[in-house]
């Protein structure tokens, strides 16, 4: 099977020393009373990149299951839920919500901007009787990143817990869960942490687990229910037997993670230089403003086919990248350069490669865009 160098936003490209620790020998972890320690020490490094005294937990699905999991434990028939929607993924929360019978009421915002804070500080003047809210930190398919760092104090000074979503951000974006008042917040192992596909990373407050805890009626999952796990350590036991190989591999990567001390800087770098070729190559960005390090999302050039341009980029030069779909199939492109997909070397190729594709289907390139990009990298 050949491979291609994937410049998606997700999965990202493994690092060999992530992929060689999921190759260990396996034990077994309920039994195992070592393996608790490990799966405890690789909740707390997680922690530390996510700035939180809050607990941590790693649980054996990617990303969705953690987003479900955290509505089906919060959500009760009936709950007042906002959801707060200026993209695909913020708009999706309130399915997951509806699922568990929660109400849900929409704040909507510029699905080409970040959200404006001082709009959503009138909304709340004016109605603020919410359980909990929902917020994307960076909505993959339109690349827009919204500010937690307005948003959620926003939210906890009105007495409403916070859930985010920050898959396709944490890791390549600031995160700081304890001064941003976040209750949850969601990772993937897959995307900005470039482990194999498969985890969920969530870190949980107090608040969120009394929330739990005082609900009129039990969790509707056993899978899905976060309370499940929380005296996991005290008690050794799992309830459900954990992806060992996959947390071995998920422990390397966050300590590839925690050892890069300028990775916020090196994603910063890329996601700006990317922009600059693209502008000055005559292309134009979906995004207006609130630009995401990891992701950029490219507007196809009129009377394009863009399954046709990835699919050269693929045939030609064995680079993926990636459509999008709802309300942006076929409209747009996207390249993502988070974790290990946030290097010079493979963002510039990555650029050579799209230039030549547009060039074959008949558009001309105003500059050389990996030369662009590069002399963003100094």
């Amino acid at each position: 099977m050949k491979v291609p160098c994937i410049m998606t936003p997700g999965p990202t490209e493994v690092r060999e020393n992530v992929r060689l620790a999921r190759s260990v020998r396996c034990t077994n972890p309920d039994l195992d009373i070592n393996f608790y320690d490990f799966y405890r020490k690789t909740c707390e490094k997680i922690g530390e990149f996510l700035k939180t005294k809050n607990q941590v937990r790693i649980l054996c699905g990617e990303g969705m299951l953690g987003l479900e999991a955290a509505c089906a434990s919060l959500t009760e028939k009936g709950d007042r839920v906002l959801v707060i929607d200026n993209g695909i993924f913020g708009e999706g929360f309130a399915d997951l919500i509806r699922l568990y019978d929660g109400d849900v009421v929409f704040f909507k915002g510029n699905r080409r901007e970040g959200i404006n804070s001082v709009d959503l500080k009138k909304f709340l003047d004016k109605d603020n009787d919410f359980k909990y809210a929902t917020v994307v930190h960076c909505d993959t398919p339109s690349g827009v990143l919204n500010d937690l760092s307005r948003i959620c104090p926003m939210l906890k000074e009105k007495g409403i817990l916070t859930l985010v979503d920050s898959v396709s951000a944490m890791g390549g974006e600031d995160l700081e869960v304890d001064n941003w008042k976040i209750d949850i917040v969601v990772g993937g192992s897959q995307k900005c942490i470039s482990a194999p596909p498969g985890l969920s990373l969530l870190s949980i407050s107090e608040d969120a687990f009394s929330m739990m805890k005082n609900r009129k009626n039990p969790i509707k999952s056993f899978y899905c229910n976060l309370l499940i796990w929380e005296d996991y350590y005290e008690k050794k036991w799992f309830p459900y037997t954990p992806p060992i190989s996959d947390i071995i591999a998920l422990r390397t990567a966050v300590d590839n993670v925690l050892m890069d001390r300028n990775v916020l800087e090196r994603h910063r770098k890329i996601g700006k230089g990317v922009r600059k070729a693209v502008l000055n190559a005559g292309l134009s960005l979906y995004i207006k403003s609130g630009y995401s390090n990891t992701v950029s999302v490219i507007e196809v050039p009129d009377g394009m086919d863009e399954k046709k341009l990835r699919q050269y980029m693929v045939d030609n030069f064995n680079v993926m990248i990636a459509g999008s779909f709802g309300y942006l199939q076929g409209k747009v492109l996207r390249i993502g350069h988070m974790g290990e997909n946030a290097r010079k070397g493979r963002v510039a190729y990555t650029l050579y490669s799209l230039q030549k594709a547009l060039e074959h289907f008949g558009f001309r390139c105003k500059c050389d865009m990996a030369q662009c990009f590069l002399s963003e990298q100094v």
